[in-house]
């Protein structure tokens, strides 16, 4: 097993994984793309097979405790509780999934069957107009229902929400109310300089502090000691709800970061903030799958994250 660190003491133990480059939302912080880039399937899907013989040549390596499935959009996966149940007999516990919960609610069971423990929603508005200028998609209502399945299952739910001035600033209440009443934490994403975003995120930041005021209109709360390698700051109410912010800009969490990806094509990346992808071929020795490592290593920034022209469609959150 590779003892792989850099200067700054930082390692992979999570490993996140794109199942696919689809999806069947259009969010705009995602992409801009066509109706067709964003729903067709143009490559077949990778076999689950091929990503539990990456998945499981990096663990021997890694020593990975957490992995997260991301997409696109991972439901629209068709092996996902296959790959989920191969990674579960790795011996690896921690497993997660990023979903939009659109297809939540018939799926859920089989998933939890299958091993996976929690899933972070993107759920960036309560209000049926503003969730259709997030997502381009009109059934609120869906998704909800989703959510609501997979926390009857047993899921361990966490709420993801994009916050972007002009779009949804005013929903940033209503997503912490509905979180407070069914029990689930929320965090609140400053918008990432990804994609079509690299060079314009500036334009729709809703930054930390802003959040917080928001907030604090309605709340009393006090900050929360964070935990190592975590994208999240964390705040608790007086009443005792906890809600986080991930503040990739305003207080970028890279002095600790400890996550390494996997595409849909058998790349890994080191960090979203480039976009030279490093090939695995599956059938490397020790030596050249530590000699990738390195450079995936070498691609984490010191500090800051500073973003990339790779859309977040390809690489997920």
């Amino acid at each position: 097993m590779m003892d792989l660190q850099d200067k700054y003491g930082r390692d992979f133990k999570t490993l996140r994984v794109s199942l696919l480059s689809t999806c069947n939302l259009g969010c705009v912080y995602c992409t801009m793309g066509t109706e067709e880039e964003i729903t067709t399937d143009r490559k077949p899907q990778t076999p689950a097979a091929v990503f539990l013989r990456h998945i499981r040549k990096l663990h021997e390596q890694l020593d990975l405790k957490t992995i997260r499935f991301t997409g696109g959009e991972p439901l629209l996966y068709r092996e996902l509780p296959e790959v989920i149940a191969g990674v579960r007999a790795m011996g690896i516990e921690d497993i997660k999934m990023t979903s939009n919960a659109f297809l939540l609610d018939r799926l859920a069971p089989a998933l939890k069957d299958a091993g996976l423990q929690y899933i972070n929603v993107s759920l960036d508005a309560m209000d049926s107009d503003s969730f259709f200028a997030m997502t381009r998609r009109k059934q609120l209502q869906r998704t909800l229902k989703g959510i609501e399945t997979a926390l009857a299952c047993g899921l361990d739910i966490k709420l993801n929400a994009v916050m972007m001035k002009g779009k949804n600033d005013d929903q940033v209440l209503p997503l912490l109310e509905y979180a407070f009443k069914h029990n689930i934490r929320i965090r609140f994403l400053e918008v990432m300089a990804m994609g079509h975003l690299f060079g314009h995120a500036n334009d729709y930041k809703l930054s930390q502090d802003e959040i917080l005021d928001i907030i604090a209109t309605r709340y009393s709360f006090n900050r929360l000691e964070r935990k190592t390698s975590s994208t999240a700051n964390y705040w608790q109410t007086d009443e005792g709800h906890v809600f986080g912010i991930i503040a990739n800009d305003t207080e970028p969490f890279c002095m600790d970061c400890n996550r390494l990806r996997l595409d849909a094509e058998g790349n890994i990346y080191g960090c979203l903030s480039t976009n030279k992808a490093i090939a695995l071929s599956g059938d490397e020795t020790d030596a050249q799958l530590q000699q990738k490592l390195q450079m995936a290593m070498a691609q984490k920034q010191d500090m800051q994250f500073t973003g990339s022209e790779m859309s977040m469609l390809h690489i997920g959150g």
